[in-house]
């Protein structure tokens, strides 16, 4: 059983139902439709997609492609990262709607008929015989249920309900912003590219979605009250100044009601496990949005607890505690990793940034020319610090459930 219907928990249970084991998701929300959300599907993903055989139904999917990484800043444009010479199948990002990316692979996961999706489904509780999780409490519109389930896996976010009943706490690591989500038409003779623009004293990030731009404008943390306290104002100025071309659009952000705010966390679980319970995704490790590699990260998690825990779950043999500490040892090294360079941007580029707005903004020209640098951005960006593969085959399960 899995908790949490988003990349991780979701890609889990289609890698667990493909294997044949019987598996059901559940997601508090009645649909996938949360906007401004993770949307960026790097190479790692892709190459999973592929591995699936689902990479011609993701990319007949509305996206686009990003094969540059850049920083814009007042007097230049650096480039940051090329993935065309990454040397993967998929050099490039794609940014599609995380809805249809859960969509995607829900449907996928549903013509296994060992998988069930249960919507609207909130938990309430973990069942506990001991120290082990024996499975979860939820409410739906029919009530209170209780289901059990030889594994729970905890995949509900960075707000996790099944960590927090199990009694996982976070260690935090800090993060110096906040992120005030929006969008705005795009025209087109607007630019072409993804970028981050950086100016003395403010950061955005300017994603490119065809038809709008989602803009991310970076605050320090905990400044959004302050910033509503300035009126919208305060918000469209920097906007038509770091992004002239939207100057004649910012009167379309009415007021606050027309932007999201992401409370930006870093932290993560010295234990991912109990007897039962396994922690995986944001539950398991909150990712700054530096990099955008929190789908990507997720996705590794359950790629790798799939070849590790699609055969035992199979047999139905206990699932002992030493296997899903192997699970946590394996994505360890890569989450602290990425945690440690999104700290380092953090404390070099964006809390400078945003606290000292008096000095200048000073860069290398071109990062991706550095020797040593250039490829270990591209690949770190691109593919992870340990990208998984799926390494569980396909079941030929069909008529066992006929």
């Amino acid at each position: 059983m899995i908790a949490g219907g988003g990349p991780a928990g979701a890609v889990l249970a289609l890698l667990l139902a493909r294997s044949g084991v019987q598996v059901t998701l559940l997601e508090k929300h009645g649909d996938f439709l949360r906007d401004f959300r993770g949307d960026t599907i790097h190479p790692s993903t892709l190459e999973v997609l592929d591995e699936l055989g689902l990479a011609g139904e993701f990319h007949r999917l509305p996206h686009r492609k990003t094969r540059r990484m850049e920083i814009h800043t007042d007097d230049a444009v650096i480039p940051l990262a090329d993935l065309s010479k990454l040397g993967s199948r998929y050099p490039y990002i794609a940014f599609v709607p995380q809805w249809d990316f859960l969509n995607l692979i829900t449907t996928a996961a549903a013509r296994y008929p060992g998988f069930r999706l249960l919507m609207n489904t909130e938990v309430t509780g973990v069942i506990r015989e001991g120290d082990a999780v024996r499975g979860l409490r939820y409410r739906d519109a029919g009530g209170e249920h209780e289901l059990r389930a030889t594994l729970t896996v905890a995949a509900d976010g960075r707000h996790s309900d099944v960590r927090r009943a199990a009694g996982l706490v976070p260690v935090e690591h800090g993060a110096p912003m906040d992120v005030v989500w929006f969008r705005l038409p795009r025209e087109p003779a607007d630019p072409d590219e993804t970028f981050l623009r950086v100016s003395t004293g403010h950061l955005m990030v300017s994603i490119n979605r065809e038809s709008y731009w989602q803009l991310a404008y970076v605050i320090p943390k905990g400044g959004f009250e302050a910033l509503k306290g300035r009126g919208i104002e305060a918000l469209r100025a920097p906007v038509a100044r770091m992004l002239p071309y939207l100057a004649d659009r910012t009167e379309l952000i009415g007021d606050f009601g027309d932007v999201s705010v992401l409370s930006v966390a870093l932290n993560r679980l010295r234990r991912w496990h109990r007897p039962g319970l396994l922690v995986i995704g944001d539950a398991a490790h909150a990712m700054s949005p530096v990099f955008g590699v929190g789908i990507n990260l997720a996705v590794q998690d359950a790629v790798a607890a799939a070849n590790l825990l699609a055969g035992p779950l199979l047999s139905g043999e206990e699932i002992p505690e030493s296997l899903l500490a192997r699970v946590q040892r394996r994505r360890t090294p890569p989450t602290v990793i990425t945690q440690f360079a999104q700290r380092m941007v953090q404390n070099r580029l964006i809390r400078p940034v945003l606290t000292d707005g008096s000095r200048p903004v000073r860069l290398p020209r071109d990062i991706s020319r550095l020797p040593l640098i250039a490829p270990l951005a591209r690949r770190f960006v691109g593919l992870g610090v340990r990208p998984e593969h799926v390494r569980t085959p396909e079941a030929d399960i069909r008529a066992r459930y006929r």
